[in-house]
């Protein structure tokens, strides 16, 4: 045997015995049951980690691509910056044990191993080191949306103030309050893998981004209609969405915080029925807007199912999976209308993608559960706690940041593109013109059109 694969075998065997034990259903976990549950969760947080690839993906594929080395900067920012500072505070922030009170609880700098690590820690799921990692992945996620939705006239510098404090701050307070088994889980408020943990708070931070920078110069022209600005690469953006996809098995399947075969798989199930069903809804439902088949819908209908189902993926049915999953691309289409209509600029459709189905999908755990202890109500009232306090958070962080540091780039800037003015560099290289930059600012795509039309119709 070829020396590469001889791991298969031991995985093998591991994964053959962890499902033994399962099904003996013994009173205390083995330590085969243990293994393999950790070995699953350390791959889930991996694959949540290749959702942070998939993000930037995205985000430059549907932006113009004279912004795309400041995007990527700003994502490779994120993840290092959101697991130093889930390292520093964040995780005792969120998950505090006797140290909280139910709305805030510190339980000290850095990590402490507990003296129970391993089969006597979280049930035998996993263990201590790996409970941050798969955490901590998670926590960069929230920034990363803001991020897509203030593309292309954030200042760099600015951004990453809010990027640090949201996530080291905002995130996991908020996590606290139903992942740490604080008021809202004594409530029983339901949030099983993020719709409204993750996903409406990085969405409502991005709503609240978005509207205080005002929208790209060239979106609305001076009757205020809108001018679209397409991606700049839509091979990329669907390379993203199928990436993010690919990380949704770890971001639900991980959530389930254990190897355990019948709950995982039935996650699986209902996670990739929702966004397959989201994706076709989209499609069907843009249809009836245009006669031209979009894209870039379709791959949002496809996250509009994903975010939509997280929030109940482990207590819906696959029948319900692909009908909260086919109401979300509906959803996303009308809210991608709208956001427009109201003026609110976002590149990606991060606010209708994460805010708008995030809501829904946690509305939809107290229609469709199979649990009779979740409601409408209870979910509703979680739903106003958290936009109430993003809101507030979110606001007061571009607010300050913006009397200190500003929050916009100058119309120059904007103009001629983010990575010449911010970076001194391109991500692209088209020729002599993609080495210099000219005195007329024609420079940001290469493509010999004024930075106008670049702007305008995204060359």
């Amino acid at each position: 045997m070829n020396r590469k694969y001889l791991w298969l075998p031991t995985i093998a065997a591991v994964l053959t015995l962890s499902s033994a034990a399962f099904a003996e259903e013994e009173a205390s976990i083995t330590t085969a049951q243990f293994v393999a549950n950790n070995i699953w969760m350390m791959f889930a947080a991996a694959l949540v980690f290749v959702m942070h690839l998939g993000f930037a993906s995205l985000e430059i594929g549907m932006s113009q691509s004279k912004n795309t080395v400041n995007i990527l900067f700003k994502n490779t920012f994120i993840i290092c910056i959101g697991l130093l500072t889930y390292f520093l505070v964040g995780f005792n922030l969120m998950y505090p044990g006797d140290a909280g009170n139910g709305y805030f609880g510190f339980a000290g700098v850095g990590l402490t191993v507990p003296t129970n690590d391993g089969i006597g820690y979280a049930d035998g799921g996993y263990t201590y080191y790996t409970d941050f990692l798969f955490q901590g992945m998670f926590a960069a996620t929230a920034a990363t949306i803001v991020s897509g939705a203030v593309a292309e006239r954030i200042k760099l510098t600015s951004f990453m103030v809010f990027a640090t404090l949201f996530v080291g701050l905002v995130y996991p307070i908020a996590g606290y309050w139903k992942w740490g088994e604080g008021f809202l889980h004594e409530a029983g408020f339901y949030d099983f893998a993020g719709s409204t943990l993750v996903h409406s708070v990085g969405g409502w931070g991005a709503l609240v981004g978005a509207a205080m920078l005002g929208p790209r110069k060239g979106k609305y022209d001076k009757d205020g209609n809108i001018t679209p600005i397409p991606g700049s690469n839509m091979p990329m953006a669907a390379v993203g969405v199928f990436l993010l996809w690919l990380g949704w098995f770890g971001f639900n399947g991980g959530s389930v915080l254990s190897a355990d075969p019948a709950a995982t798989s039935l996650v699986l199930v209902t996670t990739c029925l929702a966004a397959a069903s989201g994706g076709v809804a989209a499609m069907i439902a843009y249809a009836f807007v245009s006669p031209k088949p979009d894209l870039s819908m379709a791959l949002n209908g496809i996250l509009a199912g994903l975010v939509s189902i997280t929030a109940g993926a482990d207590v819906v049915t696959p029948v319900s999976a692909c009908i909260i999953g086919a109401i979300a691309g509906c959803i996303v289409v009308a809210s991608v209308i709208t956001v427009d209509k109201i003026k609110i600029d976002d590149p990606v459709g991060a606010i209708s993608v994460h805010l708008s189905c995030g809501i829904w999908g946690t509305l939809a755990v107290g229609i469709f559960s199979t649990n009779s202890e979740h409601s409408v109500g209870t979910q509703l009232y979680g739903i106003a706690v958290y936009a109430a306090f993003t809101l507030v958070c979110a606001g007061s962080l571009f607010g300050i940041i913006k009397a200190v540091m500003g929050l916009r780039v100058s119309e120059e800037e904007e103009i001629d593109g983010l990575d010449y003015h911010e970076h001194g560099m391109h991500a692209y290289s088209f020729g002599p013109a993609a080495g210099s930059h000219a005195a007329t600012g024609s420079q940001s795509a290469g493509s010999g059109a004024s930075a106008l039309e670049v702007s305008n119709n995204n060359a």
